[in-house]
């Protein structure tokens, strides 16, 4: 056998490969293959036999991956995954491809979604799958092809696109207002905060940006803005908010606006793509329309 047919065994042993590695049985990797328990033995046989290394450690009552077949089903999975992504792509739309993109949860139903109608309607060959992403993770085991963080323009192995800076105001909701004195940023301190749990420090940071100190005071913590907005128009406190995502709330009078400056957060809104997707036209076309869309917003970037 020649290197290169060694190093590229057939899909249906890898497929028993994969089964047998999650499942932990080959009787249980048979009955999701709908093959006998013997032919799931002799694609990994096969397999073993390839590479000339043992892949899982058999006793009479267990099996269970070798060292070096944890690594190799590791790698298995993620070839399979993005094989089956593939050819949905193919079965879905032949003519283009899949864009697969991790969106943060409220940036993506507040800013994005509104806008999803226009790229589909001017790119009708590709389809968009999305899912949801806080802070940073692996492309390649996640099989996503883009996303849209929020943080710093450091994302290992991958292209940052700086789309928006980010505006970020105190803001309380009418009733709480009228039943608390707050004449001047002074009094935010003695009052109760509502703190995301991925930006610990916001609210110590906009203290010092009105020359302040911070309170050391624990308050309520969540992890979405989202839900941070329903918690200050429901009058438990003080929000540290980004404009762009309370616009509706601001403009309806659901949340008013608090003594003390607005402030720039130090981190920005990227679409991040690995390097390896750079040549992927669903996400060339994306990040143009995207690129475009904030041409087309100039309050997103009024910073």
């Amino acid at each position: 056998m020649n290197l290169q047919r060694r190093l590229l065994p057939n899909t249906a042993a890898l497929a028993a490969f994969e089964a047998v590695a999650r499942l932990g049985s080959f009787t249980a990797a048979a009955r999701e293959l709908d093959l006998t328990q013997g032919a799931v033995s002799r694609q990994i046989s096969l397999l073993e036999d390839q590479f000339g290394r043992r892949l899982f450690e058999r006793d009479s009552r267990n099996v269970r991956l070798s060292a070096a077949g944890e690594i190799y089903a590791e790698a298995v999975r993620s070839a399979l995954g993005q094989l089956r992504d593939a050819a949905l792509g193919l079965m879905s739309n032949r003519h283009s491809g899949v864009l697969n993109l991790a969106i943060l949860p409220t940036f993506g139903t507040r800013w994005l979604m509104p806008l999803i109608p226009d790229f589909v309607a001017g790119h009708p060959d590709i389809t968009i799958n999305f899912a949801t992403r806080i802070g940073r993770f692996d492309f390649a085991r996640e099989r996503l092809d883009a996303a849209i963080h929020h943080g710093m323009p450091d994302w290992p192995d991958a292209d940052c696109t700086l789309l928006m800076r980010e505006t970020v105001m105190p803001v309380v909701s009418p009733q709480f207002l009228a039943t608390h004195d707050i004449a001047a940023p002074a009094d935010i301190s003695r009052l109760p905060l509502l703190h995301m749990a991925t930006r610990p420090g916001a609210w110590s940071e906009w203290f010092k940006e009105q020359g302040l100190s911070a309170p050391t005071g624990p308050g309520m913590q969540f992890e979405q803005f989202g839900t941070v907005a329903q918690a200050c128009m429901a009058g438990l406190g003080v929000a540290l908010l980004p404009e762009i995502l309370i616009a509706g709330e601001l403009q309806r009078g659901q949340l008013l606006p608090a003594p003390g400056q607005p402030m720039q957060s130090r981190s920005a809104y990227y679409l991040v793509v690995p390097h390896d997707k750079r040549g992927h036209m669903p996400v060339a076309s994306f990040r143009d329309w995207l690129l475009g869309q904030i041409g087309k917003e100039p309050a997103v970037l009024a910073w």
